[in-house]
């Protein structure tokens, strides 16, 4: 991988406050450590990433985020709401940083700090795909699996349900169904230019990057919050 040596990249970490599911969501403790600890130490042992940058609005996370290695030189000023886009707080984040004269990256790594259970390991083989294939824009995703998404239906309020999908395949044998994709948060990553020209990673022909679902968990529930909590105790062991 010596063609990443001459490329400058940044892992930007958004990790707002006002989380409402999960209240303090970001810092919450986790298997002994406050939850937006474990991305900033698996982007911190990277191979490849350069900078470790915290994007957040609150000072308290702020605070969690220097203790743990991460920079925090500027406190997020937009996108710190419940709608916007989390592309735009990390292309800000962005802004920001080379607003204070520390330099433009090459590369530019989105890692939520609700998805703990990714380590270094996945960050450097997710960017090592990006780079060997030369893509702009590559979104980690994992494989559905016993939630057979094909079988999917809405529910009324009378117990009525209605499939979402009235294609043929929905009626097939799960073994003869083709496989389906769901996008994570853990490892989101793009050229600097690109995602700055299109103001999103879901730029135009944007790729996935699968890994196993257990490192792709998001945590939003209080249940994701129990399910992560196991299976990184089962790491441990």
């Amino acid at each position: 991988m010596d063609n990443l040596v001459d490329q400058k990249i940044i892992a930007v970490i958004p990790a707002r406050g006002g989380s409402k599911r999960i209240p303090k969501k970001n810092i919450i403790e986790i298997c002994g450590k406050p939850m937006l600890a474990w991305t900033i130490e698996a982007a911190l042992q990277s191979k490849y990433i350069d900078e470790v940058l915290l994007s957040t609005d609150d000072e308290e996370i702020a605070e969690v985020g220097r203790k743990f290695g991460a920079k925090v030189p500027f406190l997020r000023d937009t996108n710190a709401d419940d709608h916007s886009p989390i592309s735009l707080a990390t292309i800000r984040a962005v802004s920001q940083w080379e607003e204070g004269g520390h330099g433009e990256p090459e590369i530019v790594i989105q890692l939520m700090a609700n998805c703990p259970i990714r380590d270094s390991e996945d960050i450097d083989a997710a960017i090592e795909n990006f780079v060997d294939k030369g893509i702009q824009y590559q979104i980690s995703c994992f494989k559905y699996g016993w939630m057979n998404p094909w079988w999917a239906h809405k529910l009324e309020s009378k117990g009525k349900a209605t499939p979402v999908f009235k294609n043929e395949e929905r009626i097939k044998r799960s073994q003869d169904q083709p496989d389906l994709y769901c996008p994570t948060g853990a490892i989101w990553i793009a050229n600097r230019e690109s995602l700055l020209h299109a103001n999103s990673f879901y730029g135009p022909e944007y790729s996935f990057y699968p890994m196993h679902w257990i490192k792709a968990i998001d945590i939003d529930e209080y249940e994701d919050l129990e399910m992560a909590e196991y299976f990184l105790k089962l790491h441990e062991k």
